[in-house]
């Protein structure tokens, strides 16, 4: 009985061990899948997450609480405060529409163009149905050179105008990357070409949108007669606006990243006699990535910066023609409104930095957070 008794609990013990190593086992699974995913969360700002995984995985609270408070409270606090401050002041400031609308005010107006949206969707949709019944009845009656396709003109939506701006902003920022940076690279890599175009750059870089939106308006209209419909005249006009006014962060940093090139990668790429070509692609333009991305950012937010101003005179539909449009309104609800776009310019202009941001960490081996 006693060697019985001494067996089973031998055996016992030794399930007990073996149970323990396997939830270590999984414990540090958990773990190496949370530091892959903690690179990610990073950059799009949510690292508190990582801490909340961590603690669902069996970590300590205590350790954690630091990360949380300040990448999850404090901001939380910082927002509660700003939006007491703003439902307190709002009334107090009267202006011709109104009292500035308060925090509740600017979530209906914002439920509301989210509701025209659909709306205005549900309004497409029903004319392309009616469009297709009565194609259909000519084609069976025979008729089928009486068809005829037309295309919806209903008004475009807050939504639409996001999507237009997006795409104008996007137009604007890789045909300026695409000029700024070559002649970065060749500021940086030539002093004769950085002594020529250095003087120009420090000309155009403080212009105004305002400035240039009249000179690229004339030029436009004069050499973009035939317009076509997924590229109007309005979207070029404030594309090229946007192109003058956000390639100089990017054409500066990749002329400084460049030039600050270890001088001895550009020895040995003299040593083995590499063309000019591979000399910028396997050297240069690896060395330099870090700050052409930090260029690729700061122009990125540039150009979302002057599109509304552009939008605002060009008459693009965008976010800048919503403001305006909203501000010659004049309604009650006017107010709202307008700051609802407010608001959607900057969380879309967060977005855009964080996605520059993250493809920055993902093409760089370091990168300024």
């Amino acid at each position: 009985m006693s060697d019985r008794g001494t067996g089973m609990s031998a055996a016992s013990d030794f399930v007990d061990v073996s149970d323990g190593e396997a939830k270590e086992r999984r414990r540090q699974r958990m773990h190496q899948r949370i530091n892959k995913a903690s690179g990610v969360l990073n950059v799009f700002g949510l690292g508190f997450v990582v801490a909340l995984l961590k603690i669902a995985a069996g970590d300590s609270p205590k350790t954690q609480m630091k990360v949380l408070w300040q990448q999850l409270v404090v901001p939380l606090i910082g927002i509660a405060v700003f939006l007491a401050a703003w439902s307190w002041a709002a009334p107090k400031v009267q202006t011709s529409l109104g009292a500035i609308p308060g925090p509740v005010q600017v979530w209906q107006q914002t439920t509301n163009l989210y509701a025209d949206h659909l709306d205005e969707r549900a309004k497409e949709a029903a004319f392309y149905a009616r469009q297709d019944d009565r194609n259909a009845k000519l084609v069976a009656e025979g008729k089928a050179d009486q068809v005829k396709y037309r295309s919806y003109t209903g008004k475009p939506t807050f939504i639409d105008q996001i999507m237009t701006s997006l795409k104008t902003v996007a137009l604007g920022f890789i045909v300026g990357s695409a000029i700024a940076i070559p002649l970065g690279i060749m500021c940086g890599l030539f002093p004769t070409v950085n002594g020529a175009l250095n003087p120009l750059i420090q000309i155009f870089k403080p212009v105004s949108p305002l400035a240039w939106l009249p000179i690229v308006t004339m030029v436009v209209s004069a050499l973009y007669v035939d317009t076509t419909d997924w590229m109007p005249k309005s979207l070029v006009i404030s594309a090229i606006t946007v192109t003058l006014c956000s390639l100089w962060p990017t054409l500066i940093n990749t002329a400084l990243g460049v030039a600050s090139i270890d001088k001895d990668l550009l020895n040995v790429g003299r040593v083995l006699r590499l063309p000019t070509s591979r000399t910028i692609t396997k050297l240069v333009l690896p060395s330099a990535l870090p700050l052409i991305f930090t260029g690729l950012r700061l122009s990125l937010g540039v150009g979302w910066m002057v599109l509304i101003a552009a939008e605002m005179l060009a008459q693009n539909p965008g976010l800048g023609k919503f403001v305006w449009d909203e501000f010659q309104n004049g309604s009650s609800q006017s107010l709202a409104k307008i700051m609802v776009a407010v608001l959607t310019i900057g969380i879309i202009g967060f977005l855009l930095d964080r996605v520059m941001f993250a493809l920055q960490s993902a093409f760089t081996y370091s990168s300024n957070r």
